[in-house]
């Protein structure tokens, strides 16, 4: 055995290794802290002689974890998605449960034990999926919004299951009363809180903002969530749940989300720490030896889920794409289904190989959520054969927006900011078409008389069918990364020419950006950050002229595209500090030329101060020309420079001197 100090150090530095491989390969940190559990566990290492102390430590993660789902509580979002949270998101957890029940009866499993297991098995990747549809910008589809409201009521089952799973080891004689007694002090717990506990939260935490204390701020919200914990648990509930009731009545006060910040990075790491305990009871040569039966309730669990989830959604009137993608979101297993297998654990319910056995096909299957999302669209259309005709429709009103338009620019997202743009080239006469995943917003937008079409910009027959080969511009609206180089991967394939405009939330992955083709990145932390000086500078008396200089210095430095500007007749009457500035010019190769035949880097013309911007050939614009570019005839040269700088430039593309 080892001490303390070296078995923590031992569990960081595991967690460290495990957890960030498993990030940098995209997959739920939750699967490397349940292995660096198994790794030092008694079927393995054996580094902690007595585990009772962690456990009851981890508790405490659970914990914070309810009291955030409690933060996310919301009465109005419940009441505008009732239909999806208590009509499919009811039916997938009952329905899940019953047929447990059924195949467990049927195996010989005892019905409190079948119903404990029913409800682990219920349970989907609320992390794990909100993530993917965040990332897959598929948060406003349809089946984006059955997953959600499927995954917020599991959040709330939670609640009662944890309630009832340690009632069910109780003897069957006294089964009911036990089950009965805690209804009662539930329900008189959530009365007494909900009814007294609102006034009494929002006036106290208004005292407590009022001392401007970040730590008197953070050692209030942790007495209130463990002091509610220890309340329900001397009730003989559960922590969780008084933890739940906690963050209940914060989330209804103005304080909720500066207490979701701060919680946050205690919920983490205990909640890291319970899922090291669970791993530490997986036996991996017991689960190796029951590979078989791992592989049945894994195919079981995906199968049975993927099927009530579908058939939930038809029975609420979706149509059989919807539902198919529905029920493949939903299939694998979640975190919670660890949080209600250690209490089944604590009540003995199950015995300890199917214990072994549940848990290896919960991992697994969480390990191969992310891979049936990716594939879920190529399923559907297998699955399903009216997909194809509801595709083909698709891209053929995309089509038809774009059949007769030409140099127009596609639009990426037509939120606020896509929204706002579209208003703009409409105001100058640029004709735009707009993609979106949201049907709503595309089905009130199109009706007013904008331009919009159902479609995802990072699929390739979708840019096809918007006429990518004939558009002028891409502009990327939506400032989520990833989504934005899937975009700019398929823009850059099809069509390698057109320029890309991309927005970014700051500036930390401008470089990517820029390095996967984009012409221009806008950050608005940059321009919110202009704006807001722009104004402070008027409102201390700086004269707008100067203030106007100052930013368009700035967006220069920083905006490749907008460094210079063409000068015309205006520039006889310009100071001299005016003249000198950097400025763009453009410059045709007649015949004769000395650059025709020479590339770029034979040129040299960065020597001289001067870069080259553009280049436009037969219709076509080049943004950047690599160097090893070789020029031809009535090749147009953009280049950027001071104006002495652009002269001298000019003199060696026809003079070679």
């Amino acid at each position: 055995m080892v001490n303390t100090l070296e078995l923590v150090l031992a569990l960081l530095a595991g967690a460290v290794l495990v957890v960030g491989i498993f990030r940098s390969l995209n997959l739920p940190p939750v699967l490397g802290y349940l292995m660096v559990g198994a790794a030092v566990g008694p079927h393995a290492m054996n580094l902690m002689a007595d585990a009772s102390g962690a456990r009851y430590l981890a508790e405490f993660g659970v914990v914070f974890l309810m009291f955030t789902i409690g933060l996310e509580f919301s009465l109005p979002r419940l009441f505008s998605m009732k239909r999806i949270v208590f009509g499919l998101g009811a039916f997938q957890v009952l329905a899940s449960i019953l047929l447990v029940m059924v195949v467990g009866g049927l195996a010989g499993l005892g019905w409190g034990a079948a119903f404990a297991l029913g409800g682990t098995l219920a349970m989907s990747s609320t992390a794990i999926l909100s993530k993917l549809l965040s990332d897959r910008l598929e948060l406003d589809s349809k089946h984006g919004r059955e997953t959600i409201g499927v995954l917020l009521f599991q959040d709330l089952a939670v609640v009662p299951l944890l309630i009832l799973i340690p009632a069910l080891s109780k003897p069957a004689e006294v089964l009911l009363e036990t089950l009965a007694l805690a209804t009662v002090k539930a329900v008189v717990v959530l009365g007494l809180v909900l009814f007294f506990g609102q006034r009494l939260m929002r006036a106290w935490f208004f005292h407590v903002a009022r001392q401007r204390s970040a730590e008197f701020f953070m050692l209030n919200v942790l007495f209130i969530t463990l002091g509610l914990a220890w309340l329900t648990e001397m009730a003989g509930l559960s922590m969780a749940l008084g933890a739940f009731l906690a963050g209940m009545l914060i989330s209804e006060t103005e304080y909720r989300y500066h207490v979701e910040e701060d919680i946050k990075p205690f919920r983490d790491v205990l909640l890291g720490l319970f899922f090291v305990t669970v791993g530490m009871f997986l036996d991996v040569g017991q689960i190796i030896l029951s590979l078989p039966a791992v592989l049945a309730m894994l195919a079981a669990l995906l199968f049975g889920k993927f099927m009530i989830a579908g058939a939930a959604s038809r029975v609420l009137g979706s149509a059989q794409g919807t539902a198919a993608r529905t029920g493949l979101w939903l299939c694998a297993g979640g975190e919670f289904g660890f949080v209600l297998l250690s209490q089944i654990d604590q009540a003995r319910l199950l015995s300890p190989a199917l214990s072994q056995v549940v848990v290896a096909a919960l991992v697994l299957s969480m390990l191969l959520a992310p891979l049936i999302v990716q594939a879920s669209e190529k399923i559907v259309l297998r699955l399903v054969p009216s997909e194809w005709m509801s595709r083909s429709l698709q891209l053929t009103s995309i089509a038809t927006q774009s059949m007769f338009v030409d140099k127009h620019a596609i639009l990426c997202g037509f939120g606020r900011n896509g929204q706002y743009l579209g208003r703009l080239l409409e105001q100058e006469g640029i004709t735009y078409i707009a993609l979106d995943l949201d049907p709503e917003r595309v089905r009130e937008a199109a009706a007013a008389g904008e331009t919009v079409v159902f479609g995802d910009a990072a699929k390739r027959e979708t840019l096809m069918a918007a006429g990518i080969a004939r558009a002028s511009v891409v502009v990327i609206t939506y400032a989520d990364t990833d989504a934005a180089l899937r975009a700019m991967s398929q823009v850059r394939s099809i069509c390698p020419n057109v320029p890309v405009v991309v927005r970014t939330a700051d500036e930390v992955d401008l470089d990517k950006l820029r390095q996967a083709g984009a012409a221009e990145v806008v950050p608005e932390s940059v321009e919110s950050s202009l704006m807001l000086a722009s104004h402070a500078l008027a409102l201390v008396g700086i004269p707008l002229p100067r203030i106007l200089k100052r930013i368009r210095e700035i967006r220069a430095e920083r905006y490749h595209l907008l460094r210079g500007f063409y000068r015309g007749g205006e520039a006889n009457g310009e100071a001299l500090e005016e003249r000198q500035q950097i400025r763009l010019h453009s410059v045709v190769l007649d015949a004769g030329a000395y650059a025709i035949g020479k590339t770029l880097a034979d040129l040299r013309l960065h020597e001289l101060g001067v870069e080259v911007s553009a280049l436009r050939r037969q219709r076509v614009r080049i943004v950047e020309p690599a160097v090893d570019t070789r020029l031809s005839l009535e090749d147009v040269l953009v280049m950027l420079g001071t104006p002495s700088q652009l002269a001298n430039a000019e003199t060696r593309l026809f003079k070679g001197l």
